[in-house]
């Protein structure tokens, strides 16, 4: 499973010239100043992928791009994805999305039977995040005089969730 998150980024003032400019940095759909990565995520739950941090107004697509996990997947790979995560033409695999209506008015057999296990992982990829976003780093507003360092940081943060909790699928994991 791949998906973007975003950490609460503070405002820059006028004399914090050397860091990103709150126009940069600025998310409209979140209407506040964010810092926006991409997390990967293993079937049985253990974040396996977590790109650079990318200032809030760059799209999820641009970022995938940039984050250079199209240069990790293979042809005999898969990936789940959001709806609006339209990637199908930059990944080398199959893509999965939560089917969605658009002028039909049933989903069909297939499309259900998808969704509901793409809805299932998908609490797991949540539980995940969460983990991230509680540590204490990134439970409030990251001030952008920590930019310099704040990536690494966030990569430990999201490596640590592996620790916490054990597997997050335990189906998955007493199978193996």
């Amino acid at each position: 499973m791949v998906r973007i998150t975003n950490a609460k980024a503070a405002s820059a003032s006028s004399s914090e010239f050397s860091q990103p400019t709150t126009s940069e940095v600025f998310s409209t759909y979140k209407s506040h100043a964010t810092l926006k990565a991409m997390i990967g995520m293993a079937p049985h739950g253990a974040i396996t992928f977590v790109s650079g941090l990318y200032a809030g107004s760059m799209s999820d697509r641009e970022i995938f791009k940039l984050s250079g996990i199209a240069n990790l997947l293979t042809p005999d790979m898969a990936i789940m994805v959001d709806k609006g995560f339209l990637v199908d033409n930059l990944a080398p695999c199959k893509v999965y999305r939560p089917a969605f209506l658009s002028r039909i008015t049933q989903m069909s057999r297939e499309d259900v039977m998808q969704t509901q296990s793409i809805a299932r992982l998908r609490v797991h990829v949540e539980r995940c995040i969460r983990g991230v976003k509680e540590n204490k780093l990134f439970d409030r507003e990251i001030p952008l005089s920590v930019c310099g360092s704040i990536e690494e940081l966030f990569n430990v943060a999201c490596f640590l969730v592996n620790y916490q909790y054990g597997p997050l699928v335990k189906a998955w994991a007493t199978r193996q």
